[in-house]
């Protein structure tokens, strides 16, 4: 069970339990919305720039109005002042604000959110199960962190129901693309690698740092290599590196040697990333 907590809401900090917005934001009624998830480790957040930095291109994405950075540093120390947990779930939400009931936006000024939840630490191994939808790479919306995230619901209870904890998409290529909220890595005869931007996934901030301290690739990969690769880990915001010791009925050994160095590797240098 959750403990209370305290949220940052369009400049205030309030109780979570009785934070209200209007029931005409535009974030809630089209998806019309942006957002960031960081990891907080005894009150201090890892990689803020980088997150306000990707926060900036999603919301230009959207055609929102650039968040002011100042102002969320400061939801964000508040937040992490109020709410002392050793690993939480920071998230940031910049929505279109109040707008008429449609897909119009209005003239008022965005919504910006910041809360937290506490978390555990993840496992070092998981399953993950490929699911038959496809992430359109030609979207208007793709690569963006946008708060529509209805389908990944979807993916993510389907792999649930089979025993996983995450979803693995390809796109309309039927290349590899992402899980619903994680990037994917394959070790391919002694490669490490990650599909490329270009296939509609996120630019993951952890994708990101793997493939500048692990020596891995960006390719164009086939949905199959799933079935072929020697290894595969999933990295995200609260998973950093984790191993993958089954995709759908196949079972691999792991975490494996390129995994394993993956991991550690991460561990070693992450903490060099934590803002104050």
């Amino acid at each position: 069970m959750q403990h209370p907590t305290k949220s940052w809401v369009n400049g205030a900090l309030v109780d979570s339990a009785d934070a209200a917005l209007s029931v005409l934001d535009h974030g809630l009624t089209t998806g019309d919305g942006v957002f960031e998830t960081l990891k907080a480790v005894d009150g201090r957040a890892f990689a803020v720039t980088r997150h306000l930095d990707r926060l900036t291109r999603s919301a230009r994405g959207l055609g929102l109005p650039d968040p002011d950075h100042d102002l969320v540093r400061e939801a964000c120390a508040q937040v992490l002042a109020a709410n002392p947990m050793p690993l939480g779930r920071l998230r940031l939400t910049y929505t279109g604000g109040t707008a008429p009931l449609g897909s119009e936006r209005g003239d008022g000024s965005p919504t910006l959110v910041a809360s937290i939840g506490a978390v555990a630490r993840r496992p070092d191994t998981t399953a993950v199960a490929t699911v038959p939808w496809r992430r359109n790479e030609h979207s208007a919306v793709a690569g963006l962190k946008t708060t529509s995230y209805a389908e990944n619901v979807v993916a993510l209870a389907a792999a649930h129901r089979v025993g996983a904890s995450e979803a693995l998409l390809a796109n309309t290529a039927g290349r590899l693309c992402e899980g619903t909220g994680s990037n994917v890595f394959v070790v391919l005869g002694g490669r490490l690698l990650t599909p490329t931007l270009a296939s509609g996934c996120l630019a993951g901030i952890t994708r990101r740092l793997v493939l500048d301290w692990c020596d891995a690739e960006e390719a164009d990969l086939p949905l199959d290599v799933l079935e072929e690769a020697d290894e595969l880990f999933l990295t995200s915001t609260l998973r950093d590196v984790q191993a993958v010791t089954r995709v759908d009925d196949r079972e691999l050994p792991g975490p494996g040697p390129v995994t394993a160095k993956a991991m550690a590797v991460f561990a070693e240098r992450s903490g060099d990333d934590l803002d104050p």
